[in-house]
């Protein structure tokens, strides 16, 4: 129902809170069979790109144009990459290496969530290499020793990976132990659960389905409400130094 403008959407200089009730899809050149809701993007002035990706029966995504990472929401997808197949599940993931070739299908209907962006080579550093896998088999970590705050780290933490993929999730009434303000940008993707988000000097309600994204330097905090765990999974650049982009 359309509530008279009313949306918990905002959009402010370093922060946007997007919510199901104002998703729009579009085409995307390459896909088929696929709608894509593009929640982050160089238009908004992030430095990546953060995408749903809806497929019907035998939907096709295209080649990727920088590093891709996908992440299982519903159904099932099969990925070709690197002379291996695997069919992924919900909480299944992959990451393509620029430049590595691969094709994703899904042969009924799924949702993934779909991150790209520009490679940032390191000279004395190897190539990334292409990482298919499942959440469920990584082992979670508590966050500064808080065994109410779990995170699971989905990309390796090693020099060739310019940027890092993490599901957090929160047990009821958990928090973050600080107001968090660094050099990194974020696209976080609600998956399970809510709670409050503090996004600059705006605190929000936030509940599975929303999408938050944080330029560099936004002041940020989480709490957990509710009676059940609230998840997330987040991408934030990572092992580059601010000044690489503009010596390139």
């Amino acid at each position: 129902m359309h509530h008279l403008g009313s949306s918990r959407s905002s959009l402010k200089a370093d922060h946007l809170l997007q919510t199901p009730d104002t998703f729009v899809r579009t085409p995307l050149p390459g896909a088929e069979g696929v709608e894509f809701i593009v929640h982050a993007a160089p238009q908004l002035g992030a430095r990546f790109t953060e995408m749903t990706a809806e497929f019907v029966a035998g939907g096709t995504l295209g080649p990727a144009p920088a590093q891709r990472f996908l992440y299982v929401l519903d159904g099932k997808l099969e990925i070709k990459a690197g002379g291996k197949r695997r069919v992924l599940t919900p909480g299944g993931f992959a990451y393509f290496p620029q430049g590595a070739p691969h094709t994703v299908r899904a042969p009924g209907i799924a949702r993934a969530a779909v991150i790209e962006k520009p490679f940032e080579p390191v000279a004395s550093e190897p190539s990334p290499e292409i990482i298919i896998g499942d959440e469920d088999d990584v082992a979670s970590v508590a966050l500064m020793g808080d065994h109410a705050l779990r995170v699971r780290s989905l990309l390796p933490d090693a020099p060739p990976y310019d940027f890092a993929v993490n599901t957090m999730t929160y047990d009821p009434g958990a928090s973050l132990s600080m107001v968090e303000v660094h050099v990194m940008e974020h696209g976080l993707l609600m998956l399970e659960g809510g709670g409050i988000y503090r996004l600059g000097d705006s605190w929000y309600p936030v509940h599975a389905g929303d999408f938050i994204w944080m330029r560099a330097y936004c002041p940020q905090w989480f709490g957990a409400l509710g009676k059940k765990p609230a998840k997330y999974l987040i991408y934030k650049n990572w092992r580059r130094h601010p000044l690489a982009e503009q010596s390139a």
